[in-house]
C-alpha cells in the first residue's frame, strides 16, 4: 500500500499583542506569523482499512487528544468520508516551545485527508473545520505569512517580511498556552528585562506573553536579556507562548557559534536550531 509524506513547519510570531479577554473565555490578539519552513514534523499516511495513529515521541499522547487524530475526527464528521490511513507522525518541532507543532500537524493533516479525498471539503470548509479545533491551526492552511486577528483564526494574507536568520533556543521543559493567557492580565513586568518593542528594518517585534511566562519562568527572560547583550544579536523575542527565545542575528555572525555559547553560559542542555524564516 502506498504512503503520502506530509510536511508541517513550524511558525514563528514576529509580532504578537495581546488586546484583551474575550466573553468566550478566548482572548483577541493581533499577531504577524512567518513559517520556518526548515524546522517541521513530519506526517506519513499509509493507506489502509481502517485509522489508526502513533507518535514517535513518547512524551505526547497517541489518543483522542491528539490534535492529529482530533483533526482526522472533526474531518470525518465534516465529510462523512471515514479516515482508512495509518498516520506516523514523527517530530522535529519541539513540543510547548511557542513555535505551533501541534497546530500545524492538526492544520497538516486536514490539508493531506482533503486532498487525498480529492478536494472533498475545500477551502472554505477546513478553515471552519480548524478554526473549530484551536486559534492558529487556520494559519497553517495558508500558503505564506499572514496578520491574524481575532483568536487568531481571522487570517489576512501578507508579503512576507525580508528572509531572517534566526536562532531558537530552547531549554528542557514547556510553557501550556492556556497558562500563558490566564496568567496575562494579572502579570507583572520583572526588572531590568525589556519587553518594548524592538524595531528591526520596518518590523515591529513584541511579545505581550512574554510578561505572564518571564513573571513564571524567570530562565526565559534571562535567556533574552543574555541574548540582547550578544554582539551577534539584533533582536530577541519569546516565541509564542514559549518556553522558546529567539535570536535575529546580524548578517554574517555564527549562530552556530551564538548556540555553543549559550550552552556554555547558560544551560548545557540548551535545544537549538537555526535557519531562515520563510513565507
Amino acid at each position: 500500500m502506498s504512503t503520502h509524506t506530509f510536511h508541517a513547519p513550524a511558525k514563528l510570531n514576529l509580532s504578537l499583542r495581546v488586546l484583551g479577554k474575550r466573553d468566550d473565555g478566548f482572548h483577541d490578539i493581533d499577531t504577524l506569523m512567518v513559517k520556518l519552513p526548515g524546522l517541521a514534523d513530519t506526517l506519513e499516511f499509509q493507506e489502509s482499512t481502517q485509522f489508526s495513529f502513533r507518535c514517535d515521541d513518547p512524551t505526547l499522547p497517541a489518543d483522542e487528544t491528539n490534535l492529529v487524530v482530533k483533526a482526522v475526527r472533526a474531518y470525518e464528521a465534516a465529510t462523512g468520508e471515514r479516515c482508512k490511513f495509518s498516520i506516523t507522525l514523527k517530530k522535529g518541532i519541539p513540543h510547548g516551545a511557542g513555535l505551533g507543532g501541534g497546530s500545524s500537524d492538526a492544520a497538516t493533516t486536514l490539508h493531506a485527508l482533503d486532498q487525498l479525498r480529492g478536494g472533498k471539503a475545500g477551502a472554505a470548509r477546513l478553515h471552519e473545520i480548524a478554526a473549530s479545533l484551536g486559534s492558529d491551526i487556520p494559519f497553517f492552511l495558508t500558503p505564506g505569512a499572514a496578520h491574524c486577528s481575532g483568536r487568531g483564526e481571522i487570517i489576512h494574507a501578507v508579503a512576507a517580511p525580508a528572509p531572517l536568520r534566526i536562532l531558537l533556543l530552547k531549554p528542557n521543559f514547556t510553557v501550556p498556552t492556556p497558562d500563558a493567557y490566564a496568567r496575562w492580565a494579572s502579570s507583572k513586568e520583572l526588572p531590568d528585562v525589556r519587553y518594548a518593542a524592538q524595531d528591526l528594518d520596518g518590523l515591529s517585534l513584541v511579545n505581550h506573553l512574554e510578561q505572564p511566562v518571564f513573571e513564571k519562568h524567570r530562565f526565559l527572560a534571562e535567556m533574552k536579556q543574555w541574548l540582547l547583550a550578544r554582539y551577534e544579536t539584533a533582536a530577541a523575542l519569546l516565541a509564542g507562548s514559549g518556553a522558546c527565545v529567539f535570536a535575529v542575528l546580524h548578517h554574517g555572525e555564527d549562530a552556530e557559534a551564538l548556540a555553543k555559547a549559550a550552552r556554555h553560559e547558560l544551560d548545557p542542555g540548551l535545544w537549538h536550531w537555526t535557519g531562515v524564516t520563510g513565507n
